[in-house]
C-alpha cells in the first residue's frame, strides 16, 4: 500500500500507454514486455516510490539484448499463474484477471 513503480529504459521514464504488449503491474511492480521487438533492447531499471515516506528508491539496471538465433537458452518454456486467493470487486466496478506464459 502506497508504493509506485516506474521503470527507466535507458535513462528514461518509460511511459507506458495501456497496451496488449507492454505494462507494469502496479501491485507488484514488474514490467511485463510481449513479443519483443528489436526496439526494446536496452537497460530496464526500477524506481519504487512512497509519498508517505517521501522516498524514491532504484533498483539496479537490467539489460535486455535479444539472442540472434531465437533460442530460449536458459529459460525453458514456463507456465505459471498465480492469482491471490480472494479477488475482491466493488458493484458495478471492472476487475481484470491476467495470466502469462513464457518460453517458445
Amino acid at each position: 500500500p502506497g508504493l509506485s513503480y516506474t521503470w527507466i529504459f535507458n535513462n528514461n521514464t518509460l511511459y507506458l500507454r495501456e497496451d496488449s504488449r507492454r505494462f507494469v503491474s502496479q501491485a507488484t511492480g514488474n514490467l511485463y514486455l510481449a513479443k519483443v521487438e528489436p526496439w526494446d533492447v536496452g537497460n530496464y531499471t526500477c524506481a519504487v516510490s512512497s509519498a508517505e515516506a517521501q522516498r524514491r528508491v532504484w533498483g539496479p539496471p537490467t539489460a535486455l539484448t535479444l539472442r540472434g538465433d531465437g533460442a530460449m537458452g536458459e529459460y525453458e518454456p514456463k507456465i505459471e499463474v498465480r492469482f491471490p486467493e480472494t479477488t475482491y470487486a466493488a458493484r458495478g466496478s471492472s476487475v481484470r484477471l491476467e495470466c502469462f506464459a513464457l518460453g517458445k
